[in-house]
This record gives C-alpha cells, sequence and structure tokens, in this order.
C-alpha cells in the first residue's frame, strides 16, 4: 500500500491545519495508522496512532487535547486535525500503517511498515 500525506503549510501560532493521509495499491483495511513529525535536527517523534476499527486512538503528551487522529475507510484516508498550533509543531509530518498482521497501536516508529513521503508544517510566532 502506498500512502500520500498533503494538508502541510505556513500557519501562525494557534491557527489550525488538517492533515490527510491517502491510501493508494490497496486499501488501508484495518491497519493500525500513525502519524510522526521530525523536526530539523531532531529524531523522528510519534504523534499520534489510530486503531483498525478507529475506535481506539493515542496521543503522544504534546499534542494531547490539540491535536486528534481519525480515520474515514470509504475514503481510504486518515486525518490529522491540529488545532493551537504552536511554533515547537514546526516538523515535517509522515503517515504510517503497520502491516495488517498487527491489530495493536503502537508509538514505535520501527513498527510500522508503511510510510507516506512527509508533509511540512511551519508554525510561525
Amino acid at each position: 500500500v502506498q500512502l500520500q500525506a498533503s494538508g502541510g503549510g505556513l500557519v501562525q501560532a494557534g491557527g489550525s491545519l488538517r492533515l490527510s493521509c491517502a491510501a493508494s495499491g490497496g486499501t488501508l483495511g484495518r491497519r493500525v495508522m500513525g502519524w510522526f513529525r521530525q523536526a530539523p535536527g531532531k529524531e523522528r517523534e510519534f504523534v499520534a496512532t489510530i486503531s483498525g476499527t478507529g475506535a481506539s486512538t493515542y496521543y503522544s503528551d504534546s499534542v494531547k487535547g490539540r491535536f486528534t487522529i481519525s480515520r474515514d475507510s470509504a475514503k481510504n484516508t486518515v486525518y490529522l486535525q491540529m488545532n493551537s498550533l504552536k511554533p515547537e509543531d514546526t516538523a515535517v509530518y509522515y503517515c504510517a500503517a503497520r502491516s495488517s498482521r498487527y491489530s495493536s497501536r503502537s508509538d514505535d516508529y520501527t513498527e510500522y511498515a508503511y510510510w507516506g513521503q512527509g508533509t511540512l508544517v511551519t508554525v510561525s510566532s
């Protein structure tokens, strides 16, 4: 399955963006999905994950209460709604999918088999 992330851009602090992750070459099905980000000079960081059914979500402490991950099976797409953005949210955001063999959520990027190309989010102060 190929993943295509989009929706990044430049936004002022306090603003909002919605990222999308569309799948092609296959369906997301019940795959566990995640969003990660990587700022310049830093390691890839977990942001959010959602279960295969969409019933369960988990967030990093740094984005909890501001970001919301969701999925639309009919559109074969996962979303990351980002509100109250801060300059420290500036990063390249990646969507990822776990192998369909696994049903548990994960905040470990090494447990994700498929990755999108990333979309840049820049938050100005």
